[in-house]
């Protein structure tokens, strides 16, 4: 009898430590910060930390040993399964976009100092020229795992791996039946399921252009087996000597960084990588291309946030973006 006891107080010791509870994760990556809420039994932090040093040492420009860092530098190297599915989503979105997503802009961010290398002094219109020969990424091809380019090339993929780091942690808890999460990494996000605490879906928000006012979000939402990414100029940007205001999306045809009303573009699709890349690119179009461009791409649900004619806060939905 007592055996029998101690055999059913030891099962329910067992069950109540498998017993999921939501679990939270935080802290710096890829130059930003992470949040990660789940449903679980276990602690997958350390798992975490792998995923974002592979992600990191294939990908990240701002590490001298990175595969893109070889890369840059013509070094020979055997690039991994990360760089190749970026590279491949990449060259589908610069043709779908025309080339507005380009990430071999990545000498021309540089010399307007919004990348690793660092600016180029007194720079000129002959030194953005001839920068921008090198820029295309239909002069870029993947072969057997090795990139061909012109040495001049520079890829960074910035502009989409963000992204693509909440994938891949999203893919990984999937692998790990987890039904229940929030990912957000520098404001990219992928939701699955519900917030099991409060029986809801996730609610998140697209944040208020105007970082010095009282509102804190322009429009909140639901996601739900969801991603969103949000490209904005109105944090992200520098004045040159003279006052001027120029933001870090570069026109990837005219090699200067783009002057325009709109503050910010989020995109809600299936994946976080595509909804990144496909911000960025629509952030440097003008209000009138994206209402055109996505009129034949239903499928991604679009919200931007600009500033009209009268110099008025102003906002457009596209394709059902979810608003609360």
């Amino acid at each position: 009898m007592i055996n029998k006891l101690l055999l059913i107080f030891c099962f329910g010791l067992v069950s109540c430590s498998n017993t999921p509870e939501q679990l939270r994760a935080a802290g710096p990556v890829f130059g930003t910060t992470y949040s990660i809420i789940y449903d679980s039994s276990q602690n997958f932090e350390t798992a975490f930390d792998s995923l974002f040093f592979e992600v990191n040492r294939s990908m990240s420009t701002y590490i001298p040993t990175s595969d893109i860092s070889k890369v840059n530098i013509n070094k020979s190297v055997s690039i991994d399964h990360h760089f190749e599915s970026v590279f491949k989503t990449s060259k589908e979105i610069y043709s779908a976009t025309q080339g507005k997503f380009d990430p071999t802009i990545g000498a021309v961010v540089n010399a307007w100092d919004f990348g690793p290398e660092g600016k180029i002094e007194a720079l000129d219109s002959l030194k953005i020229n001839e920068l921008m020969l090198s820029v295309g990424m239909d002069k870029i091809t993947l072969n057997n795992g090795v990139i061909l380019k012109p040495k001049a090339s520079r890829l960074d993929f910035n502009a989409i791996a963000k992204g693509y780091g909440v994938d891949v942690i999203g893919r990984y808890l999937e692998s790990k039946n987890i039904q229940n999460y929030l990912i957000e990494i520098g404001g990219e996000i992928r939701a699955k399921g519900i917030n099991t605490v409060k029986n809801t879906s996730w609610k998140v928000g697209v944040q208020h252009p105007d970082l010095s006012g009282d509102i804190p979000y322009v429009n909140t939402l639901s996601l739900q087996d969801e991603s969103m990414a949000t490209s904005g100029t109105y944090r992200k940007f520098k004045l040159d000597a003279e006052g001027n205001r120029y933001t870090h999306i570069i026109d990837t045809k005219t090699g200067y960084p783009i002057r325009s009303g709109i503050l910010s573009v989020s995109v809600v699709s299936p994946n976080c990588m595509v909804a990144d890349a496909y911000a960025t690119a629509l952030q440097a179009m003008t209000l009138d291309k994206i209402r055109m461009f996505l009129k034949i791409h239903p499928e991604l649900k679009v919200f931007i946030v600009f500033v009209n004619d009268a110099n008025e806060l102003q906002t457009e939905v596209f394709n059902g973006f979810p608003e609360n």
